[in-house]
């Protein structure tokens, strides 16, 4: 981890006291300290840091301004502002955990291709706070991360697969796979459809981890590992970031890292279905129609919207065993990027006590979501003349909301599901990651698993 976490008390550590907005003089500061402060112009504005000078030019500690409150996670820019060396919290912050979570996500460095690893920071963790629990949940988000930022070259269907088996072996999670045409053999023909054109075999990653006897919980994560668009392929613009179309299948990883690190008391299974969707004269086609595991046949309106087809077979899969928590992650549709920007991802849900939870765990843990309605008046927009269901809509409205209709069709016995309609990306550098590959939603989908199944 970039900035280590020491739980026993670090000898001679400076101190970082902060400070909001206009409030030097509540500080608890030295007049030294503020007439310094002073002196830099510096008042306590959100994101700042400020070096405290000590005797013989070695540094006495550093300012932070808090601004007006502008969350725990905004500490995260200490790890890239302070100066290397061994630091701890002259006070004990508003939210200790997510301070010190904030101060493991900030330091993150993607290092494959040959970046430079972050700066050497040693950070006592606040009192109280379970520094393991923090590693584990930086661990999962740095999974989601690398895998996200890692080039499809390095990243098809067989790596993810690999990714995955290397996961497992950690934990000592079973792992099965069904690939290429053997697929159509065990009834998952829309997997096939859709990742059949490219030179990666299609595949369905199946790890299963924990009691069998315990509660079970399932995650399933579109693993699209590029996304051409198909014959309906994508102007160029649209591809350069197609590489973070499997970010469904990393955030399940990093939230499964999570929970089997934590050795929670649940039955867990993680579906993957991994393809890539490539053009060559066996793709599918604007047209087609598939019938899926379920046996619901879909027409196809578009090659583009591929990503609800793959998952439909690994849900219908999953809702057989009826898990008491199902959970999607896909990065499945642009209109939700419309609706709600990329920091907050939208979540569908039928269960009102689930979606209280989940809203209520996002503020809690600063990992935002917002619901969305499964509108039922917009499913007809899904009809087809000649399948049962078309995968698109005709007038393009309520993107977002009619994917997740979609998917619903395939969750039948399962209570208990909830739908993630995920960006998987930071656009820009913020204090808690930089630009690049970004965990969504699993924080606090972990607080409430964590919650429910500890």
């Amino acid at each position: 981890m970039p900035v280590e976490l020491v739980e026993t008390k670090l000898q001679g550590a400076l101190p970082v006291h902060l400070v909001a907005r206009d409030g030097l003089e509540a500080a608890g500061l030295a007049p030294s300290a503020v007439s310094w402060a002073k002196a830099n112009g510096f008042s306590g504005e959100a994101g700042r840091m400020l070096a405290l000078p000590g005797e013989n030019g070695a540094l006495a500690g550093a300012l932070f301004g808090i601004g007006d409150g502008e969350g725990a996670l905004a500490l995260g820019a200490l790890s890239k502002t302070l100066p290397e060396g061994d630091w701890h919290f002259a006070s004990i912050p508003a939210e200790p955990e997510l301070a010190a979570i904030a101060l493991a996500l900030g330091g993150y460095v993607f290092t494959r291709y040959g970046k430079k690893p972050g700066k050497a920071l040693r950070f006592d963790v606040p009192a109280g706070v379970d520094a393991a629990r923090v590693r584990r949940i930086a661990d999962g988000v740095f999974l989601a991360r690398d895998l996200v930022n890692t080039p499809t070259s390095d990243m098809g269907p067989d790596d993810l697969e690999m990714a995955v088996r290397t996961l497992a072996a950690a934990h000592k999670a079973e792992v099965s796979v069904t690939k290429g045409d053997d697929l159509l053999t065990r009834n998952f023909p829309m997997i096939h459809a859709v990742g059949r054109a490219s030179t990666g075999a299609p595949r369905l990653i199946d790890m299963i981890w924990g009691n069998p006897g315990a509660p079970k919980v399932t995650l399933v994560g579109k693993g699209v590992c590029f996304d051409t668009g198909g014959l309906d392929i994508k102007p160029s613009s649209g591809m350069l970031l197609m590489k973070k179309d499997m970010g469904g299948a990393a955030n399940v990883l990093g939230l499964a890292s999570m929970i089997m690190a934590a050795g929670l008391n649940v039955q867990l299974r993680v579906l993957i279905p991994a393809v890539e969707n490539s053009i060559a004269g066996n793709a599918f086609r604007p047209g087609d129609v598939l019938t899926s595991r379920k046996g619901i046949t879909v027409e196809i309106g578009n090659t583009d919207a591929e990503g609800r087809l793959v998952l439909a077979d690994a849900l219908a899969l999953a809702d057989d065993e009826e898990p008491q928590l199902l959970v999607d992650m896909a990065t499945l549709t642009g209109a939700a990027r419309v609706a709600l920007g990329p920091d907050l991802p939208p979540f569908y849900t039928g269960d009102e006590a689930l979606a209280s939870n989940l809203a209520a765990a996002s503020l809690a843990v600063e990992d935002p979501l917002w619901r969305m309605p499964l509108w039922r008046p917009y499913d007809a927009k899904l009809s087809s003349k000649i399948a049962d269901i078309n995968n698109v809509t005709t007038d393009g409205f309520a993107g977002s909301i009619t994917a997740a209709l979609f998917l619903k069709r395939f969750v039948e016995k399962t209570a208990s599901w909830a739908h993630l309609d995920i960006f998987a990306w930071n656009p820009a550098d913020r204090a808690h990651g930089p630009a690049g590959g970004e965990a969504q939603g699993i924080r606090a989908l972990e607080r409430i698993i964590s919650t429910r199944f500890g």
